[in-house]
Formats: C-alpha cells, structure tokens, sequence
C-alpha cells in the first residue's frame, strides 16, 4: 500500500490495494490512513454496489441514511445526485455529515458512477491541522466551550434541498434533527484534537443566541481553511473516496451546470463524541 499526499496537512492517494479484496490487516491499515489524513482516495477500482456493502459491512456498522434517496437494488447505498436539470447539488458548502445527530456517523464511502465531462471535483479540510493552526488564546478560549448543532434548515420542507432528489424523498416528512457536541473533540483513536463546527450545521454555542455566537464561530470557521489544510479530488472512471467526518470538512463542488452527476455513499457508523 503506496501513500502519495494530496496537499501538505490533509489527504492522500493510495495505490497497490483493490478495496473489494481489503480485509485484515490492510483494512485496518486503511482505517489508520483516513483517521489520520482526513480522507484517502483509492483509483482503479473495480467496485460493484455489491463491493461497496461487503467493505461497509467489514469496515464495521453501515448507517442508512434517512435522507437521500437510496439506490433501489441495494438499500444501503444512499445516490447522491444532481440532474443536469437542476442548480443546487448536494453538500456545495464546507460542512461535515451528520453533526446534527447524536451519535455523528464516521465518514463515508463515496463512489463514482456517473461524471460530468469537466468540473464536479470535491475538496476536504483537515481539522487536526485546523485546531493546531488557532493562537494559544483562542484555544484557550473555546476550552471546554459546547455548540449546537441541527441540519432542520437544511432539510425542512422549503430548505435548501428542497429542489432536489433529496427534498422529493423528504416532502411530508418530519425529520428534526439537533444534537450537541464539544467544540473541540478528541479523536476517539488517535487522541489528537479537531475543532468540530462547520458552517453546514453549527448554529450557536450552547448559553449563547445565534447572534451572540456569530462572532467567533465565524472567526473559527475563517480560521479552519487554510491554504495547505486543503485538498481537491478531481474524481475519474472508478474513483473511492472515503473519509473521516471527525478529521474532515468536504465540500462538493458545483461548477457543471447541465450535467449530470450521481455518486453513490455508503455512510459508516460512528462513536460517541468526546473533548
């Protein structure tokens, strides 16, 4: 198993493995690389949906996600799609999945079925790096501060999904989501610290409005992006990309207006929170 970095501080490509014959110790080598890069990207692979449930399946738990509309042969395989049609496209802001909930979900399996001819690419931030980049003051500041986290805004009838695959499967459902998390967490197995607010789903810091919290959760969120914590996937013809939302934020890139894209997520059951 080969690593070739994507950026200085966040992801890496891996080569030398196919994931449909991982297992053992090269899964658990896999796990290692993405808890610590935020993301790995995997080219080359033959991975057929059934390939896609048996690696969720090994990895560990596989979360079924209540919001995008899943494939219809294989119920665990959420279809992130965008229509040529349609303007928005799903997860077009830096955010990290399922923060809202309790129990956030690890990371995701993301394959590639169906590609625009340019454009579509995906970028990750790493929130290791982001935490060791704050000034000594603001550290100590956001010590042992909580935030609030929901995606109602999101999802509700109305939101910003509303136009999409995602807002049909969602019209007349109520789905409310919130759950709060510490505003920096301890990687539950590397013990590194990662800031945990994104601008998807964090609202407020718990005792505080959304106004009065404005301030520095927006600072924290300037202060996350930096030039050499980022990385871009232009994603080809059987592409993997999987990721750690506790290291990670993701952002999809929306710059292929009248195609088509639809990718196909497998979402990884997570772990308890923890500072």
């Amino acid at each position: 198993m080969q690593l070739t970095p994507m950026a200085p501080k966040c992801g890496v490509e891996v080569s030398g493995i196919q994931l449909a014959e991982a297992e053992g110790e090269v899964m658990d080598a896999i796990r290692s690389t993405i808890y610590e890069h935020g993301v790995a990207v995997f080219r080359d692979q033959e991975f057929s949906p059934e390939d896609h449930i048996k690696f969720g399946r090994r990895w560990g738990g596989i979360d079924v996600n209540n919001y995008f509309p899943l494939q219809e042969d294989f119920n665990e395989i959420a279809v992130v799609k965008k229509e040529a049609d349609q303007q928005t496209n799903i997860g077009g802001a830096w955010h990290t999945d399922h923060s809202y909930d309790q129990i956030p979900a690890m990371g995701s399996v993301l394959v590639a079925r169906q590609l625009p001819p340019s454009g579509g690419d995906t970028m990750w931030a790493h929130m290791g790096a982001a935490y060791d980049a704050l000034p000594d003051d603001l550290k100590q500041r956001i010590e042992g501060l909580e935030a609030y986290h929901t995606a109602d805004h999101v999802y509700e009838e109305g939101g910003l999904y509303a136009q999409t695959d995602m807002g049909d499967k969602l019209r007349g459902q109520d789905l409310k989501t919130g759950a709060v998390h510490p505003v920096v967490i301890r990687h539950p197995h590397t013990g590194r610290k990662l800031l945990y607010v994104n601008s998807g789903f964090t609202i407020n810091f718990v005792g505080q409005t959304r106004e009065e919290s404005l301030p520095l959760l927006q600072d924290l969120l300037d202060r996350a992006l930096t030039d050499d914590n980022q990385c871009r996937l232009q994603w080809k013809p059987g592409t993997v990309a999987i990721w750690d939302n506790r290291t990670s934020w993701h952002n999809a890139i929306n710059d292929y207006q009248g195609h088509a894209r639809e990718m196909h997520r497998i979402t990884l059951s997570g772990e308890a929170l923890a500072a």
